[in-house]
């Protein structure tokens, strides 16, 4: 999906703005949002952040309750600085990085595997504390199947069994999103 068809808002351009003042250690406040955008419904929203190609960072919220702004603000400033897998992005670095915005709408059970749609879905693997999530474009990226997709979400994500998603007891969500690419020269 592009973006809502309710905002003709540039997410990608505004969550690099934000990027851009975190690594610089700028104030936000002079980032222009819309302001009707902050009741937008989403169901969460992530920042994904990548260098020559390469995952340089992710992080979201499933915060539904925060205004939009506030979680794309929240997610591209988490991807940039606290991205437990990299260390955070330095100034010289932001040439080089592309990112992508995407806002999640609200997830759905999954009833068999037939309801999975590689590309269009995202999964959530829950079970009690332990909750795994990928992107749809994860899947296509990677080059996964259904059954990988799930497994690596449940193993990776999870810190399940990667048969995880199997068993009744443990709850698998699909979701789409609206995806925001940036446009650059």
């Amino acid at each position: 999906m592009t973006g809502p068809s309710n905002s003709s808002f540039n997410w990608a351009a505004y969550a690099r703005d934000v990027v851009e003042h975190a690594v610089r250690h700028q104030p936000e406040s002079t980032i222009p949002i819309p302001e009707d955008s902050a009741t937008e419904k989403h169901a969460g929203v992530f920042v994904t952040l990548h260098k020559l190609g390469q995952l340089r960072g992710c992080m979201g919220t499933l915060d539904s309750a925060l205004p939009l702004p506030t979680a794309v603000r929240q997610a591209a400033v988490t991807a940039a600085t606290r991205d437990p897998r990299f260390p955070p992005v330095a100034p010289d670095e932001l040439p080089d990085i592309d990112l992508e915005v995407s806002i999640m709408e609200a997830p759905h059970p999954m009833r068999s595997l037939d309801d999975l749609e590689l590309g269009r879905h995202g999964i959530i693997v829950q079970s009690g504390r332990r909750r795994g999530l990928f992107l749809p474009q994860v899947a296509t990226q990677h080059h996964m199947d259904k059954e990988t997709f799930l497994t690596r979400c449940c193993a990776d994500k999870a810190g399940l069994p990667p048969d995880a998603w199997r068993d009744p007891q443990v709850e698998v969500l699909l979701f789409e999103s609206h995806i925001y690419h940036e446009q650059r020269n």
